[in-house]
């Protein structure tokens, strides 16, 4: 069958979309089985933050941070932007980067999953492992030391310290789960790494009301498993994160996030990260005091990431 000629000028307008106008708007997500022992009165929600392009909340920080720099002309194509990380920012970074048209360097622990490394060399990020041991604080020692060396020739992004981390998280994170709960939320939970979501989204939410609790969560223990978390007391802690702002902090063990993960998975479908099941286990602990005192409650959490990045850890196949 012969193609039909089409005239150019019958054709509709298309308008094309960027990877950075598709971050934010995360759907809200809520449960059946997990919270089913809850009276109806006692309500948890989390935002599904792996529906952004780069598949974490990270790409929030990012973005932002990018385009902060741009603005400032401190980010220029002549330079190189660095940073450290777990892995998300540093995905998000090179997604960014990739579409903009920047080179992008990175260094983070050996022990990163190999899942997040493998993302990393596809989008072609210059990788710099350091000791697994000393977690994420030994790749800030390292990125901090190559970055006062060669200033002309990188833009340090520095998320811990950068202000346009949690910048962007009062922007629209909380934005977003002020107007999806109608103004409703009594309770906001997350977890503390570069602690940026948990400031932006908090003080954001605060604005709106002073009522809303702000719960942080960090591992119980400084020797622990989860991934992208850390605990404060032996980390070294970000400029941008204030330990007095949250109106209360939760220490969550390593065990009850893998069990929760699995819950997760196999009671909702959702297949979560780490530190998101570390995020639903507090929001359930905060979500069951409420209910033992007989008060209703809007408990919010975020899950940073879905599970794709991890499915290589053992604990996946316990408790099968």
């Amino acid at each position: 069958m012969a193609l039909r000629n089409i005239e150019l000028d019958t054709l509709p307008d298309v308008e094309a979309t960027s990877i950075e106008k598709m971050i934010g708007n995360t759907p809200l997500l809520g449960f059946r089985r997990v919270t089913a022992h809850l009276p109806a009165d006692v309500q948890v929600f989390a935002k599904a933050e792996w529906a952004n392009p780069g598949g974490s909340v990270k790409d929030r920080a990012a973005a932002n941070i990018i385009r902060e720099a741009e603005r400032t002309g401190k980010l220029t194509h002549d330079k190189i932007l660095l940073d450290s990380t777990s892995g998300n920012t540093g995905i998000a970074y090179a997604m960014i980067g990739a579409a903009k048209g920047y080179r992008v360097t990175l260094f983070l622990p050996q022990n990163a999953s190999p899942e997040r490394v493998a993302i990393l060399r596809a989008y072609g990020v210059d990788i710099r492992f350091t000791d697994p041991l000393e977690g994420s604080d030994g790749a800030i020692r390292a990125v901090r030391e190559l970055a006062a060396a060669e200033p002309d020739t990188y833009f340090y992004a520095d998320q811990y310290s950068n202000p346009a981390n949690w910048q962007a998280h009062y922007l629209t994170t909380g934005v977003e789960i002020w107007q999806q709960t109608g103004g409703s939320v009594t309770h906001f939970v997350a977890g503390l790494g570069t602690s940026g979501t948990l400031m932006g989204t908090g003080r954001r939410l605060k604005d709106f009301s002073r009522a809303v609790q702000v719960v942080s969560l960090q591992p119980d223990s400084p020797f622990h498993g989860l991934e992208g978390l850390k605990h404060m007391p032996t980390a070294i802690q970000p400029a941008i994160f204030d330990p007095v702002f949250a109106d209360r902090n939760i220490g969550i063990s390593t065990e009850a996030t893998y069990a929760m993960a699995r819950r997760l998975a196999r009671e909702e479908g959702y297949l979560v990260g780490i530190s998101s099941a570390t995020a639903m286990v507090g929001a359930l602990q905060v979500a069951e005091e409420l209910a033992v005192r007989g008060e209703a409650g809007v408990v919010v959490t975020l899950f940073p990431d879905n599970a794709y990045k991890y499915l290589s850890e053992s604990f996946w196949q316990a408790g099968s």
